[in-house]
């Protein structure tokens, strides 16, 4: 690490602290030369994840968008907000221990409808028959014979 004051390269980390989400760690140095302190932080660069929709365009994997789709599937529900942001970050967890980056929008809507289904059968319903673009009464029947 190059000293900000003399730019000399010899510098020691005198303490260390992780931040309360362990995602950030803060480093206090000292130049070896001019034995002034300085702060760096260390984050964890994490690869954007790409998303393929069903038409085959690609954009960055949002999980807001996550968010906001599971949230409206579960607006007059049970399901409280902390489900909804744990059920974003098991989805998101799970994507990143993927070998690839790319992941295609159906795989991460059969993986919220599949928590979905086990903590509210009318948030799953509701999830489903937009992920799945139920067309008629038909497809939402089906699925509702599926849950009985």
């Amino acid at each position: 690490m190059q000293c900000p004051y003399c730019n000399h390269t010899d510098t020691e980390v005198v303490e260390t602290r992780d931040s309360e989400d362990l995602g950030t760690t803060r480093r206090r140095r000292e130049c070896s030369k001019c034995e002034k302190r300085f702060t760096t932080y260390e984050r964890i660069e994490n690869v954007p994840l790409i998303v393929i929709k069903k038409d085959g365009r690609k954009e960055q994997f949002s999980r807001d968008k996550l968010k906001l789709g599971v949230l409206k599937a579960c607006e007059k529900t049970v399901v409280g907000f902390e489900e909804i942001e744990k059920i974003a970050d098991e989805i998101e967890r799970e994507l990143r221990n993927m070998d690839g980056v790319e992941v295609e929008s159906k795989k991460i809507g059969q993986m919220a409808a599949t928590r979905l289904k086990k903590i509210d059968k009318v948030a799953y319903i509701r999830f489903a028959s937009v992920f799945r673009r139920f067309v008629d009464v038909e497809d939402f029947e089906k699925e509702l014979q599926k849950l009985l």
